[in-house]
């Protein structure tokens, strides 16, 4: 049976991991090929890597350290950074990567979508939604680390996405990115009503409470978090974690409905 996913999402600048607040002012917060093997002993369920430098510095993905990540990784691996071509997509896909996710180069090509999709199964092709609020209300998609406005009602584009050949969809919060004060429901909801496409939503989780109540409110959904497996208490010291599996499967059970 399908289960509600537990997803941390790790940040990758200058070959090092990473935590971001609005998608700006990157801190250090440790080795990204440690973080793998901390989050393989935790048996997280699934585990997503973004390099945030490489769309932005507009270079290919780091080939090398992909298969170095993947190497270590024995949980399901979901990659995105850089990836503009299907044979892009298909070089990561050999390294032993689960997943590819796409953002901008989706945006600018959706074609993308389904040309990727051929090449690899629409189960592995990701996209990724980084949405920030309007000032008057409703929603806009953006790419580049935040930096540039696309014009795209979020919405209107996850219509489209299950038909060009995705296998999910990530909605992305710029505005709660490292708040750590809860998802963006409302935003999850408006979305929901448009797709079926598998979803899972990053950006403002807290505490395990936070994903609960996604789970509760959702189902079957992907909770996705970067602060809340890297920091640790009201200080926000840096420490990997992640529930154990009791943890997990309380939460879970408390929350979904089987």
């Amino acid at each position: 049976m399908l289960r509600p996913r537990i997803i941390p999402c790790l940040l990758v600048h200058d070959k090092g991991l990473v935590k971001t607040m609005h998608f700006k002012n990157p801190k250090y917060v440790g080795d990204p090929i440690n973080a793998v093997r901390i989050f393989n002993e935790k048996e997280v369920d699934e585990l997503t890597v973004l390099d945030i430098d490489a769309t932005v510095q507009n270079r290919e993905p780091n080939y090398k350290m992909i298969e170095n990540l993947a190497a270590e990784c024995r949980m399901p691996l979901c990659y995105g950074g850089g990836v503009k071509t299907p044979e892009q997509a298909q070089r990561i896909f050999s390294l032993g990567v689960e997943k590819i996710a796409i953002s901008a180069s989706a945006i600018q090509d959706p074609n993308l979508i389904t040309q990727i999709a051929e090449r690899v199964g629409s189960q592995s092709v990701v996209v990724v939604l980084d949405i920030k609020k309007k000032l008057l209300g409703g929603y806009e998609v953006y790419t580049h680390n935040a930096k540039k406005s696309t014009g795209k009602n979020p919405i209107d584009f996850a219509k489209q996405l299950e038909q060009l050949g995705a296998g999910e969809l990530v909605i992305n919060s710029i505005d709660q990115d490292g708040v750590m004060k809860g998802y963006d429901t409302t935003l999850v909801e408006k979305i929901r009503a448009v797709t079926s496409l598998p979803l899972t939503v990053l950006g403002g989780a807290g505490s395990l409470q936070d994903i609960g109540q996604l789970i509760h409110q959702f189902g079957i959904i992907g909770a996705s978090a970067g602060s809340l497996f890297v920091f640790k208490g009201v200080y926000k010291a840096v420490l990997i974690n992640y529930p154990n599996p009791a943890e997990k499967d309380q939460l879970i059970k408390e929350n979904f409905k089987f």
